[in-house]
């Protein structure tokens, strides 16, 4: 197969995907930003040709750079797993005539009231929620639905620019900052109460072939508050337990899920809340998940599920099955203030401890410049352990955040 891969390397594990479809035999040809002569070595000699643009969410300059590789080989197939560059890509595969994720399912994926929409319609439990163009109309869905409410951007991955409000005061004060961004079109949606983890897929023709369940520890929009948290998330081994009613509810609902918005063969991340209002579903992407979940999925299941998915991309089956061997997760560890990293403790204590289960870590130097809480799980430093029993991976996590200490100034 001859494959374009948008943007092959930027950001950095953009390369593991490039390097993954040209081991199991594909002809990759990567279309980005980077002058070619700047490309990492093993990017280039993954790739069978490069074509630079100015702006790889420019439709125009893809279309033409896409034609050019077109005028020389049969192009089969576009992949974008960025989600900043996948309404481009799905426009550019229909202005060119190459298979793939449609302009319309891009469409449910990324802006989240046709997605819950989408999904009420098909019967998957989701919360109440609605595109508002005006204060008037903000103000009008909290009077019918109560407080409290998220707001968020209508197209965006994760946490990034969602808030919480709780009362009329700070409604207000949201849309006046959404207002100074520029916005003129929002999302609002009922805060639904419970436990927050996310379900990904890759699937084949609409039919999933490889799943995993994940947990966070705390919610995300806590995590992202409080920088006293070490917050944490966790790929279960146990999603295929016999007679596990929980897991095999998030299942049936991703299937659905995917039928409904129409996604064929592609990476999917999708986030759920359980609660007491039982299991609702959240954000759908049609792309992989980030902060590098498919690494912990390696990890936990002794299987490369970069190759994983090129071997469905180029093969149209899967190449392997998942193990679950491990349960795998990755702790975040904050500074203690905003500045420069001065030093650390706590690391050999905790590899003294567990480092036969510690699959990796991340300490910025001293002298780094910190990020602030609200960048993520990688922003600052971070360590990802595996283990044979959830609760002990969970244990080990929460140990690790209370031991090590990133010492700012």
């Amino acid at each position: 197969m001859n494959i374009i891969f948008v943007e092959p390397s930027f950001p950095a594990n953009q390369r593991r995907f490039v390097h993954a479809l040209a081991a199991v035999g594909a002809n990759v040809y990567g279309i980005g930003e980077t002058e070619e002569g700047h490309l990492d070595a093993e990017v280039l000699g993954a790739l069978r040709g490069y074509y630079r643009v100015g702006n790889v969410t420019d439709v125009d300059q893809m279309v033409s750079a896409v034609r050019y590789f077109q005028d020389k080989v049969w192009i089969d197939a576009l992949e974008a797993v960025v989600e900043s560059h996948t309404m481009t890509a799905a426009q550019v595969r229909e202005a060119c005539g190459i298979p793939g994720t449609s302009v319309r399912t891009t469409w449910l994926c990324r802006d989240k009231p046709s997605m819950k929409e989408a999904l009420r319609q098909a019967g998957v439990p989701t919360a109440a929620s609605a595109a508002i163009d005006s204060a008037a109309e903000a103000r009008d869905f909290a009077e019918r639905e109560g407080y409290p409410l998220i707001l968020k951007p209508r197209a965006g991955a994760g946490a990034q620019g969602t808030v919480r409000v709780d009362s009329d005061a700070e409604l207000e004060q949201a849309l006046q900052a959404y207002g100074r961004e520029g916005a003129t079109s929002i999302a609002i949606e009922e805060f639904v109460e419970g436990h927050e983890g996310f379900y990904d897929t890759i699937s084949l023709d609409g039919r999933v072939v490889h799943d995993w369940a994940t947990h966070y520890y705390p919610n995300v929009l806590e995590a992202m508050r409080h920088r006293w948290i070490s917050p944490q998330f966790i790929t279960t081994n146990r999603i295929d337990e016999p007679g596990n009613a929980f897991y095999a509810e998030v299942r049936e609902l991703g299937r659905r899920v995917i039928e409904a918005l129409g996604i064929e063969t592609s990476a999917t991340h999708m986030e759920w809340f359980y609660g007491p209002k039982g299991l609702r579903f959240s954000e759908i992407g049609c792309r992989p998940p980030g902060v590098g979940a498919w690494d912990l999925y390696s990890a936990a299941n002794d299987v490369d599920v970069y190759r994983e998915w090129a071997h469905v991309i180029t093969h149209r089956a899967p190449e392997q099955q998942m193990r679950r061997t491990y349960a795998a997760g990755i702790v975040a560890l904050r500074p203690d203030r905003d500045g420069s990293i001065t030093g650390y403790s706590g690391i050999d204590e905790i590899q003294a401890r567990y480092g036969e289960w510690v699959i990796d870590g991340h300490f910025p130097p001293v002298g780094h410049g910190t990020q602030g809480v609200e960048a993520g799980y990688m922003a600052n430093a971070w360590v990802r352990v595996r283990h044979p029993d959830f609760d002990t991976t969970r244990a080990m996590l929460d140990d690790i955040g209370r031991t090590i200490h990133v010492h700012a100034g």
